[in-house]
């Protein structure tokens, strides 16, 4: 009975969140990347390939192995996580292009998600190579997350005064029960947890300092500006959590899977948030 409530109740949850995030965006959010395709281009390449492959080498620095392995690759695998916004906020970044690398990492996650799950489960887990590239799989994670940002963007295009004051409504609302759900999960996986938080706690705070140095350093090293390259910081440094939680669960259908997830998910903000307000202070102290 549980299973079947996560099984509904998630998909419909994290579904609010994506379609309050379409109530958010314009066609302009895409087409914007021409403006700064550079630094676009320096992010994705981040995103899409050195994260993964950084991830691997912390998996088997760590000698993280089965389901766990799987959920640590489906995390990276996951776009930038909302919250990569109001980080990249406080820290004086470049919110636009943080709102343009969450649209087009949305929809390039339709495709790389499934691809990067199915090469981990044929690494990982016996017999299970073909399981995260099944057409089903696909259409799954295509419905999960495109299809409610879709329908969010074009109700901002037809109603944009209605999508204006509901915006909040609805990210708050979805955020509540998107926890709520969640937190119901991992509290069925909770000996799964406490019997990890030990080698996972290590590798998810790995991967959170990394993924953030990776993204400000490397487009640093590339000449883009510090605005632009604290935007690919926080977008790269903080993943979505929530959408691998809900694939592992309601996809993949395995709770334990979800626990790599719901570990970076709790401690990525201590990471996240000192870096944030480091920033925030190097900025004050060049302006002086």
């Amino acid at each position: 009975m549980g299973s079947a409530m996560f099984s509904i109740l998630l998909p419909v949850a994290l579904a609010l969140v994506m379609f309050g995030l379409g109530l958010t965006l314009t066609v302009a959010d895409f087409t914007r990347v021409l403006k700064y395709p550079k630094a676009a281009v320096i992010a994705l390449v981040c995103q899409m390939i050195v994260l993964p492959v950084l991830c691997l080498g912390l998996i088997l620095l760590f000698g993280l192995g089965g389901v766990l392995a799987v959920g640590m690759m489906l995390l990276v695998a996951s776009p930038g996580g909302t919250s990569a916004n109001l980080f990249s906020h406080l820290a004086g970044g470049d919110v636009a292009l943080n709102v343009t690398l969450t649209a087009i990492n949305s929809v390039l996650a339709v495709f790389t998600l499934p691809l990067v799950v199915g090469l981990s489960m044929a690494g990982f887990l016996d017999g299970g190579a073909s399981v995260g590239l099944q057409a089903a799989k696909f259409v799954q994670v295509f419905a999960i997350v495109l299809i409610p940002v879709v329908i969010g963007m074009a109700v901002r295009s037809r109603f944009t005064g209605w999508a204006e004051r509901m915006r909040k409504p609805v990210k708050i609302g979805s955020a509540v029960v998107l926890v709520l759900v969640i937190a119901a999960a991992i509290a069925q996986e909770f000996r799964t947890l406490v019997d990890n938080i030990g080698t996972l706690g290590p590798v998810a705070l790995a991967l959170s300092l990394l993924s953030l140095a990776i993204g400000y350093y490397v487009p640093r090293l590339l000449r883009v500006d510090r605005g632009q390259s604290i935007a690919s910081a926080m977008e790269i440094g903080v993943h979505n959590a929530t959408l691998a939680i809900a694939v592992a669960i309601s996809v993949l259908g395995d709770k334990a899977m979800a626990v790599p997830a719901g570990i970076y998910g709790v401690l990525m903000f201590f990471p996240a948030g000192i870096a944030a307000w480091l920033l925030s202070r190097s900025k004050e102290t060049a302006r002086v």
